[in-house]
């Protein structure tokens, strides 16, 4: 069924990138129609049909993300789904995923860093460098996170993610969907209007795995190193990079900066 807002992508629009300004406006119809739309079923669904070519989902096995996940292997669609694999992730973590591919029956694809650039990061900083300075911990997200992502979104059309808006104050405005300028392709967050009590119910109902981390304090959880329970009171996102002191911390995934669109 046709959503009203939205209309499909012709047949054979994936051989073709879309063009900025092409791409602007679906994104910009996408983020009505998703805000409408009742049930994280109905978004993700929307999403396929309506976005030609390949969409990408990239988990950080969070909560957030297994309750994406879930939706999209109950739905039994076919995004591609991935894992970026640091190298420096909790045993939680790695348990989490496995019990997660055997719950759904379907596996996720794992992409690492390049290791010559980690040989030379660690060579360069130490092994724990990224403490001495936030240049060194962003260079370090970039080599470990950032520059994989790049890669495992190429060529893709859409990018879905488990971003809410009340995880912090950085993401208070997150849109359903929006034209990622420097990806070329459509970012889609189906659960940002989510609280924490919408998202842990949908977790108990559909029995959701989740990552034993977050009974100990851990709602937000990223390498090992890098990563502490928070606080009675704290921000959802304190114990990342904890000893950092600027606001709206991020490893550079969801924060890129705005760049102008091309002319077409």
């Amino acid at each position: 069924m046709t959503h009203p807002s939205v209309q499909p992508q012709p047949a054979g629009a994936a051989s073709q990138p879309l063009s900025p300004t092409a791409g602007a406006a679906l994104a910009a119809r996408l983020d009505v129609a998703l805000a409408a739309a009742p049930t994280l079923d109905a978004r993700l669904r929307l999403s396929a049909d309506h976005i030609s070519g390949r969409v990408a989902f990239s988990t950080s096995l969070g909560i957030e993300d297994q309750a994406v996940f879930a939706g999209i292997a109950m739905s039994e669609l076919p995004f591609d789904v991935f894992t970026l694999d640091t190298g420096r992730h909790f045993p939680e973590t790695l348990e989490t995923l496995e019990t997660t591919e055997a719950r759904y029956d379907r596996r996720i694809r794992i992409v690492f860093p390049d290791a010559k650039e980690v040989e030379a990061l660690v060579a360069r900083d130490g092994i724990m460098g990224f403490r001495q300075a936030i240049e060194n911990r962003k260079a370090c997200c970039d080599i470990r996170k950032v520059r994989p992502l790049n890669k495992a979104l190429a060529g893709a059309r859409g990018w879905i993610t488990g971003l809410r808006r009340d995880q912090s104050a950085g993401r208070s405005h997150v849109p359903f969907a929006e034209w990622d300028a420097n990806l070329l392709l459509i970012k889609l967050n189906p659960i940002a209007d989510w609280s924490l009590e919408t998202l842990e119910a949908y977790v108990e109902a559909n029995a959701v795995p989740v990552n034993p981390l977050h009974a100990q304090g851990f709602p937000s959880i990223g390498c090992q190193p890098c990563t502490r329970a928070i606080r009675p009171g704290e921000d959802l996102r304190a114990g990342r990079w904890w000893w950092e002191n600027e606001d709206g911390k991020e490893c550079g995934l969801h924060n890129r900066p705005k760049t102008q669109d091309a002319a077409e």
